[in-house]
């Protein structure tokens, strides 16, 4: 059994084992979960520390209509994991907190401003991770080089050409395939996109704020839809972001079980229920 646990009380009557899975499925890979539903209380035990750490980020937020309280016995660092090419797999661990929080909103969760500043925060803590920023970096150089020539990324190129670009180098993928999973598929098409500069800057930068996570949420939801059969790119209104009132970034909030949710805000929108498996990019 993992030792990377949380502790989640506050859970709603209608919160299945299935949903409180598919929740903190974005926080990375969990290893196993025990439900005492007559409790509302569950533990997630995950893969890796940085999951167990994403997790405490969402403390106060909302589940099926719930305010949440999230706290672990002990406290769980970052690892660094080395390098990533941009044919790997990139794992939930190991990216920005501020690009997992938009995922959540993307999908239709409610996330108080205050868990997106949390997470901006930890950003900041910790920095971007190698991995991550070496992902990115060679699937923008990928990119590039494939439509653009050798020594060219997909996100400097002028927008009046980047349409173009983005076919060719879509066409050789294809052959190839590469840009199969559901992350490469978001990324390629977000750097090759008009916005693709700020795309970027947004994954590999700390320097951001709560707006720029509900920009990002928009165009992460905007891809998925026009992925679907019959999708539309046309664009989709911002998320607003309002829900729990989060507490405030504690440095003990790891430490201290059992502290009570916050109280309920009876004019605030309930949390999302989903009955399927998130879509993680």
């Amino acid at each position: 059994m993992s030792a990377y646990t949380i502790h989640v009380t506050g859970i709603a009557d209608a919160t299945t084992e299935q949903h409180l899975t598919d929740f903190f499925t974005f926080c990375g890979k969990i290893t196993s979960v025990e439900y005492d539903q007559a409790k509302h209380s569950a533990t997630i035990h995950f893969e890796k520390p940085s999951a167990a750490k994403t997790a405490l980020m969402l403390n106060g937020g909302t589940l099926d209509g719930a305010h949440l309280t999230i706290t672990s016995d002990q406290e769980h660092q970052d690892k660094e994991d080395g390098t990533a090419q941009a044919h790997d797999h990139i794992e939930q661990e190991v990216k920005p907190r501020a690009g997992i929080a938009a995922e959540y909103l993307a999908k239709g969760y409610t996330l108080s401003d205050q868990i997106l500043q949390r997470a901006i925060e930890l950003d900041k803590q910790r920095g971007i991770s190698n991995r991550f920023l070496s992902y990115i970096q060679n699937l923008d150089t990928t990119l590039g080089a494939k439509a653009l020539g050798p020594e060219k990324t997909i996100s400097g190129k002028v927008q009046e050409t980047l349409v173009n670009a983005a076919q060719q180098a879509k066409a050789v993928d294809e052959q190839k395939g590469i840009s199969k999973t559901a992350t490469d598929q978001y990324y390629t098409r977000a750097l090759s996109s008009p916005w693709g500069q700020k795309v970027k800057a947004f994954y590999t930068t700390t320097s951001k704020q709560v707006l720029d996570i509900h920009e990002e949420a928009r165009r992460i939801a905007e891809a998925h839809k026009a992925s679907q059969p019959g999708g539309s790119s046309a664009p989709t209104a911002t998320s607003t972001g309002v829900g729990s009132a989060a507490p405030p970034i504690s440095p003990d909030v790891h430490t201290v079980a059992g502290t009570p949710a916050p109280s309920a805000d009876p004019t605030a929108p309930v949390g999302k229920t989903t009955e399927a498996a998130p879509t993680v990019l």
